[in-house]
């Protein structure tokens, strides 16, 4: 991966400034200045690699890759397929969703490392000569004029040792900064907090012969455990209640092997080389939040900026990505073209017009998944000791007709986006 640690300013302002080079910051970058829309993207770290970002690929997303006519060669980086999901229950192996049917180029889902699906939009973005990366520059504040948001306040050369603060002008400035958003806290919008019952526990394990190829949801004696098939090794979700890390942290390492080997059993041998201690487990703090308004004049958030989402689904990304696509089909023309500051003030809201209706069933849907059936499961409710499936697993493994359903509702989501920002 070669990106340069440092890029000079642009020689004029330009027309965007989006602060985040995650998915939604990298794919509304590589838009605009296909547009041909002066851009600069601003990324904090010197590289896009870090573990235990999301890294699900969902169909709705190739399809955007397709209509670019980049599917080909994205599908060329190390990734795998996956054409169904499955659980193991108690055991027993049991088919959830099935992906061979959508409506879509893509009949599958991909998981790829997020730093390798960053790093090919960005070499994408690289072929348009309007498009910048700044990395190891950090977006610490907005700048405004007559109440007007007009540029970033960036801070540059962290990670070198050599900090730098310098303001950057731009006629819009998207907040694509994630779910701890500096930039909309800088603006003080207002959102609304759903909380979440549950917390994610991230880990690495090495495979070994003999292990399952699936990826696949384990769910065994109040545990659920997903393993993620990263080739040589497993990447591993294990769900926990919200705000139970340090009751796990406090009945040690061993025993913390032992909840995993229940639900897994398959891993018990090499927990204790993997997992030598806690500084081998990452914590991720689940929250599902929403901004009461995306945008104020001359600031767009989007993304986990705008709407925080659980981890349920997998969907974050997809749904990051599709409010890039939609921000850029209504912005490009306007910022490639001359209208004015007032002119594109006035449009920002519609995005919000357009997204916010799916980001409120797909969370709707993720808070009705957290409550009715993974609270459940950590609190033992839901058990197949006695030889009892639940009965929407009983009815998925029955009839294949059904695990199209939560193909449709995980691969595609609701109102998906399509490319129709030009190319300049």
């Amino acid at each position: 991966m070669d990106i340069p640690s440092a890029t000079p300013p642009a020689a004029a302002p330009p027309r965007c400034c989006i602060a985040g080079g995650g998915p939604a910051g990298m794919v509304l970058g590589l838009l605009l200045a296909r547009a041909g829309v002066p851009v600069v993207v601003l990324e904090k770290h010197t590289d896009f690699l870090r573990d235990f970002r999301g890294d699900t690929v969902h169909p709705s997303t190739l399809e955007i890759l397709h209509e670019l006519g980049l599917l080909d060669a994205f599908l060329q980086r190390p990734h795998d397929r996956i054409e169904e999901l499955r659980v193991t229950f108690e055991g027993r192996d049991l088919p959830v969703a099935d992906f061979s049917h959508l409506p879509s180029h893509s009949k599958f889902l991909v998981l790829m490392p997020q730093w390798e699906f960053l790093d090919f939009m960005c070499d994408e973005a690289r072929r348009y000569p309007g498009f910048e990366l700044w990395t190891d520059a950090e977006a610490i504040g907005l700048l405004q004029d007559k109440g007007r948001v007009n540029g970033v306040k960036v801070r540059r050369g962290s990670r070198a040792g050599q900090p730098q603060d310098i303001e950057l002008h731009a006629s819009l400035v998207v907040a694509a900064d994630g779910r701890h958003s500096t930039l909309r806290d800088a603006a003080a919008l207002p959102h609304i907090s759903y909380g979440a019952p549950i917390d994610v526990l991230w880990m690495r394990i090495p495979k070994a012969p003999g292990d399952p190829e699936a990826t696949a949801g384990h769910i065994a004696g109040g545990h659920l455990l997903v393993t993620l098939n990263r080739g040589d090794y497993w990447q591993c979700a294990f769900v926990i209640p919200k705000g139970g890390h340090a009751a796990l942290q406090a009945r040690g390492i061993a025993a913390f092997h032992a909840e995993i080997a229940k639900v897994a059993p398959f891993l018990a041998a090499r927990l204790p080389s993997a997992l030598p201690d806690w500084d081998a487990v990452k914590l991720l703090e689940v929250t599902v939040d929403r901004l009461e308004s995306w945008s104020c004049p001359g600031l767009l958030c989007i993304g986990d900026a705008a709407h925080a989402m659980s981890p349920v689904g997998g969907v974050g990304i997809n749904l990051a990505v599709q409010d890039a696509v939609a921000a850029a089909n209504l912005l490009a023309l306007p910022l490639a073209g001359s209208a004015t500051d007032k002119q594109i003030d006035n449009l920002l809201p519609q995005l919000q017009r357009r997204r916010e209706w799916p980001v409120r069933v797909t969370q709707a849907a993720q808070r009705m998944a957290q409550d009715r059936v993974l609270m459940p499961v950590l609190d033992g409710k839901v058990s197949g000791a006695a030889g009892h499936v639940p009965w929407p697993l009983r009815l998925l493994s029955r009839w294949p007709l059904l695990r199209r359903l939560p193909a449709r509702a995980v691969g595609l989501g609701v109102r998906p986006e399509h490319v129709q920002s030009p190319r300049a």
